[in-house]
């Protein structure tokens, strides 16, 4: 009997307009409605989460940034997962030497030292989502989200660092040159045990700290809740969905998915265009009629 139900967003819960469907919604409402515990879990951050799910009329808690910060429906802070300021240094300047963009996102938000890079990332990939999206429509798009999403525009990403009253909680890397330029980071970074790298999509990769993952955040939440872990089920697309994948006792891949997901995932589902966490969500409560 599914007593949770964890979706990602990008991806998955959210179609090619970076929405939640009213299909999708419904479904979750229903879930909702029949005393199942639903919870967004994305790479995203509080401030990217809160207006997406608000525009669907949906309140639930929400594992954000890969699992380094869990807030309950009201937005508290249940646990918190944060890079190691000694360890997010030497990050920040080796990404700066590399000449690679970069964000860093805090527990007060996601923050970028580029305006222009920022906008020119989501135009791409607003554009990468839906072909059908002209590049210089997507950048307009971009440009008028970025304005709801509360981006902190900052000078020196090492200000965030020495301020006490900030943790680093992720770092997100990008290249339109995909894993060719990124792989060797990865590669290089995963070599720190303290840190755990995945990725969204080809042309990101997501720095977290190890505990910061989305299946250790799950089976945590879970546990509060005294919920054992084959009453859970997740729902995801992408690498950095596969912790939480493994470790749902019930796990759906969306039609576009990843082959990796595909591959762990026990059951599959339609495209994320085509409501397909609403259908996984509709299957699983069927039977349990």
């Amino acid at each position: 009997m599914v007593q949770i139900i964890a979706s990602d967003m990008d991806g998955t819960l959210l179609n090619d307009e970076m929405v939640i469907s009213p299909g999708n919604a419904a479904a979750i409402k229903h879930a909702q409605s029949l005393g199942v515990h639903f919870v967004v879990s994305s790479g995203r951050s509080l401030e990217e989460i809160k207006p997406l799910i608000q525009a669907a009329d949906i309140t639930c808690p929400m594992i954000t940034l890969n699992g380094a910060i869990v807030l309950d429906e009201n937005a508290k802070m249940i646990s918190a997962a944060p890079i190691p300021d000694t360890v997010a240094k030497k990050i920040i300047v080796s990404l700066h030497k590399k000449g690679l963009y970069f964000e860093v996102i805090t527990d007060k938000g996601v923050c970028s030292d580029d305006k222009a890079k920022r906008i020119e990332n989501f135009a791409e990939l607003l554009a990468s989502i839906s072909p059908d999206t002209s590049y210089k429509l997507a950048v307009t798009l971009a440009s008028a989200r970025m304005e709801l999403m509360n981006i902190n525009y900052v000078d020196n990403y090492m200000d965030l660092v020495d301020d006490p009253h900030t943790m680093i909680c992720k770092i997100v890397v990008f290249s339109q040159e995909g894993m060719k330029v990124l792989g060797p980071i990865k590669d290089e970074l995963s070599k720190d045990k303290n840190l755990v790298i995945t990725s969204s999509g080809s042309r990101n990769i997501e720095i977290n700290h190890v505990n910061a993952q989305k299946g250790v955040a799950l089976a945590a939440f879970a546990d509060s809740l005294n919920i054992p872990m084959d009453n859970v089920m997740a729902i995801g697309d992408n690498n950095n969905d596969a912790s939480m994948i493994k470790a749902a006792g019930i796990s759906y891949a969306v039609g576009n998915a990843t082959d990796e997901i595909k591959m762990l995932a026990k059951h599959l589902t339609v495209n994320n265009t085509e409501d397909g966490v609403g259908k996984a969500i509709e299957e699983v409560l069927a039977t349990q009629n």
